[in-house]
């Protein structure tokens, strides 16, 4: 099978859609259509049907040809860039997924040093929460992501460069109530509600488990954003409690805006930073100098945060 055919299958199996797959591509629907038919052919088997629902889905033997398909074409796209990048040693530009919290305490430098030392170069940074990252390094659609790395699959198929433990509080404004009392505990949190970017399902659990919710109960968030800006909005203006660190609210916190909450009853949680990028993907001059420089950045952060 040809590699025309193989991007056909994978792009049919991404979009969930004839329709949707054939603009990716770039042809009409009735070519995008025969070219899907002819793989099947060849193959001599169906890979795709509706299942009872309106979107496309991959039958197993269907999922089982489009993992290797999606294989062998990154690696074509790897060997491509490999001599690309052997060839003229330097790439100008780079495109890299941040977490939020990432983004809020140490992207501006980041940004601001890359441009010092390499004017010319054109930096796109998407900042999202961790599970579209990843998606995006699958997708090659970045170089790489940083951020947590706690739902990133330890399956072969993705690296991990950590960069430490990150530690993660809950914080309120200056005179909430939960201030007043002498001892705080995770159960006192409930009636107020919580405001945070997206939790691992995992983490959000235990805490649901450790709040003492009947099972089956969430936690109670009532704001879920990726933007640590709005997070601070809200969290200052109601008596809500954010999760959050010390390094996306210094100046609240030096000015007394906002207030760490010592919460007695749940110990110091953290959560992995670290900057994950495809396995076995060569990273051009340009993205492995943005990488030291982030690594470099997140082990100077002085306080873990999430």
């Amino acid at each position: 099978m040809d590699f025309k055919r193989m991007q056909h299958l994978v792009a049919l199996a991404d979009a969930g859609s004839f329709v949707r797959a054939a603009e990716a591509v770039h042809l009409s629907q009735p070519a995008f259509s025969r070219s899907i038919q002819a793989a099947e052919a060849e193959l001599g088997m169906k890979l795709f049907g509706r299942g009872g629902g309106v979107e496309l889905k991959c039958t197993p033997s269907g999922a089982f040809v489009i993992e290797r398909a999606r294989r062998v074409l990154q690696e074509s796209r790897r060997m491509e860039r490999d001599v690309a990048l052997f060839r003229e040693g330097m790439v100008g530009g780079l495109s890299m997924g941040v977490g939020p919290f990432v983004a809020a305490s140490i992207l501006p430098e980041l940004l601001t040093q890359v441009h010092r030392r390499f004017p010319a170069v054109s930096v796109c940074a998407q900042v999202d929460n961790p599970v579209q990252l990843l998606e995006g390094v699958r997708r090659e659609q970045h170089d790489f992501f940083v951020g947590d790395t706690r739902e990133v699959p330890r399956d072969g198929i993705f690296h991990i460069r950590s960069v430490g433990r990150k530690r993660g509080r809950f914080y309120v404004r200056a005179g909430h109530p939960l201030l007043r009392q002498a001892e705080i505990r995770l159960a006192d949190l409930a009636p107020f509600g919580i405001v945070c970017s997206r939790i691992p399902a995992a983490i959000r659990a235990a805490l649901a488990r450790a709040m003492g919710l009947p099972d089956g109960d969430s936690l109670p968030v009532v704001v879920e954003c990726d933007d640590t800006h709005v997070l601070r909005r809200v969290a200052l203006a109601t008596d809500t409690a954010m999760i959050g660190n010390e390094g996306i609210l210094a100046t609240e916190l030096s000015t007394g805006q906002m207030n760490v909450l010592e919460v007695s009853d749940f110990g110091p949680a953290y959560s992995d930073w670290g900057i994950v990028s495809l396995q076995g993907r060569s990273h051009s001059p340009l993205a492995q100098a943005v990488i030291d420089l982030l690594a470099a950045l997140a082990e100077d952060e002085p306080e873990p945060g999430v």
